[in-house]
């Protein structure tokens, strides 16, 4: 038989017959509790996920200066690889897969230039941000460069 115990020092506790082990709580101490353990937690996991959103894509140490640019500027959409980010997934964008050799080679440097200096919506690519107030020509010659090489890593 299991241990059962009459418990006359709670009377105002739903359960007067308990397992002597166990412990009946009220509803509005399990709900303190509750709110303590699983109210940081949520708060945690919620601030988490908001960090992942808001901090820029992280740029290694031993990085070239062209790979600073690509990682501070583009990775957060095309990616680390160039294949595509969750960020850019997550707000239903679809930027080109730049890891892919068929794609980048079909576009010339000149189209390249115009579209990280003006943005997309020029040329029918309204979700390419421009960076031409925050990149100088020669930077974004640079990161043409990588992003040439980027296929064949």
């Amino acid at each position: 038989m299991e241990d059962l115990a009459f418990d006359a020092t709670l009377p105002s506790m739903p359960c007067q017959i308990r397992r002597v082990e166990s412990a009946c709580y009220p509803a509005a101490v399990r709900a303190k509790w509750l709110l303590i353990i699983i109210g940081p937690a949520l708060f945690m996991l919620l601030a988490g996920v908001a960090a992942m959103l808001v901090f820029p894509y992280p740029v290694p140490k031993r990085a070239t200066p062209a790979q600073r640019l690509y990682f501070s500027n583009c990775a957060t959409c095309h990616g680390a690889s160039g294949a595509g980010s969750w960020r850019a997934t997550l707000f239903l964008m679809h930027p080109s897969d730049l890891s892919n050799p068929r794609v980048v080679e079909g576009l010339t440097d000149e189209y390249l230039y115009l579209l990280i200096k003006n943005g997309g919506a020029p040329l029918g690519k309204p979700g390419m941000p421009a960076f031409g107030f925050h990149l100088r020509d020669d930077e974004i010659r640079e990161l043409i460069g990588y992003l040439r090489a980027l296929p064949k890593r």
